[in-house]
């Protein structure tokens, strides 16, 4: 039977995108989070909807750092050194999945998603969300030469293999600073990146908040959420404070926190703290279009008056306290890029534990009980992918048939 009411567990892009969509087939919601609303990994992220940059994490390319770099505070990607049994495995499984063959699986089921990405933010505009997405100018990535280039253009020429629209122009260093006076001219190569959008996204996740209240719907803040159990006719889901809250059905959404939640239900895909970085400066001396560093995976994104400059991934526990080393590292990495930029005016900086899973792909779908279901692991893509997320997810519980857009993420699988 369709759900009359439901509990979702998570203020972020995935879960706020879920009870939207629940609301939208008639269902009362309520929200609740440990902390706030887009606490987690949703509020400092770059806020790229980039469904052609939108490909599984675990690649051939990542086994390349080495060893060496992964424990460099510097590394774009950086595991700090210490005794983790739980991370240890999620590594190895990571490393087993970087391999061609399973990149060309894991970005076909993305594919299905990223097809169908923009228009689930257009459906939510549709229905009053006021929160803007930019299309505006084309996408910049950047590089120092043309064989550092070469890497992302098969990368994207392989992701319209898998059936999506890549539309992109090769630039020369002079032709990219042309584009953006601010590049210096250690810039060699570029791509010119059409089709894209980004937005603000802690400004879009609370107006998503907002909407949902708007509606009619609860968002309970500063609850964290111990345990969630399935009493047959319906659900309770058991705060640390005592709080109980009934429903008809349960969706688990906390980001990096959600195996705790979800193991009792038979979800055993491990979901890891993979932390990004990010902080904001003035737009003097910055691009003035999203641009990508991509040998270096740093972002800037244009938001107003400010640029958000972001970057990192640091697996770790998501509880643990932010490596101010880490934001040193994307100045360090960024300086010699944007010349007249001035790193020593930041603000607003951030640290979000992404939820990564060993094969890259999220788990958006039913656990062992009809009554709990799972929307996560989504890593990096939480903000490209979460509104799609949670609109098919919705579907699917309302009318008991899953969409074949979920097969392969599976909680179960």
């Amino acid at each position: 039977m369709s759900p009359r009411s439901a509990v979702v567990v998570g203020a972020g892009m995935a879960g706020l995108a879920t009870a939207w969509f629940l609301q939208e087939a008639g269902v009362e919601v309520t929200v609740v989070d440990r902390e706030g609303v887009a606490a987690g990994a949703s509020w400092g992220n770059a806020g790229w909807l980039s469904p052609a940059l939108t490909v599984p994490l675990p690649e051939p390319a990542a086994l390349k750092l080495g060893a060496h770099t992964l424990f460099s505070p510097a590394s774009p990607l950086y595991i700090p050194p210490r005794a983790d049994l739980r991370l240890a495995r999620f590594l190895l499984a990571f490393t087993r999945n970087c391999t061609h063959r399973h990149w060309r699986v894991a970005m076909s089921a993305l594919a299905a998603l990223n097809r169908g990405a923009l228009s689930a933010y257009d459906e939510l505009a549709e229905g009053g969300i006021t929160e803007p997405t930019r299309a505006g100018d084309p996408c910049l990535l950047a590089f120092t030469s043309p064989a550092g280039r070469a890497a992302l253009v098969a990368e994207l020429d392989a992701v319209r293999a898998a059936g999506q629209d890549v539309a992109y122009d090769l630039l020369t260093g002079a032709e990219a600073r042309e584009q953006e006076p601010a590049l210096s001219a250690r810039v060699d190569a570029a791509v010119l990146l059409h089709g894209q959008r980004h937005l603000n996204p802690g400004a879009y996740v609370a107006a998503l908040a907002d909407a949902v209240r708007d509606r009619g719907g609860k968002v309970l803040t500063g609850l964290e959420v111990s345990r969630v159990r399935d009493l047959g006719p319906d659900v309770v889901v058991l705060g640390s404070d005592g709080t109980s809250l009934r429903a008809d059905t349960a969706v688990l959404a906390p980001g990096a926190w959600l195996d705790r939640l979800a193991a009792p239900f038979g979800v055993r895909t491990p979901v890891q703290s993979g932390r990004g970085y990010s902080f904001s400066l003035p737009p003097e001396g910055l691009p003035g279009r999203p641009t990508y560093f991509a040998e270096q995976r740093v972002v800037c994104s244009p938001l107003g008056d400010r640029v958000r400059v972001a970057g990192m991934m640091e697996f770790t526990a998501p509880d643990r306290p932010a490596d101010p080393r880490r934001i040193e590292a994307i100045v360090a990495a960024a300086r010699g890029l944007l010349p007249a930029a001035d790193f020593d005016r930041r603000t607003d900086v951030w640290a979000g534990p992404r939820p990564c899973t060993a094969d890259g792909l999220p788990l958006v779908g039913p656990t062992r009980s009809p009554r709990v279901h799972v929307c996560g692991g989504h890593g990096m893509w939480g903000i490209a992918l979460g509104p799609l997320s949670g609109k098919l997810l919705a579907e699917s519980i309302v009318t008991g048939r899953p969409a074949p857009e979920l097969t392969a993420l599976h909680p179960l699988r």
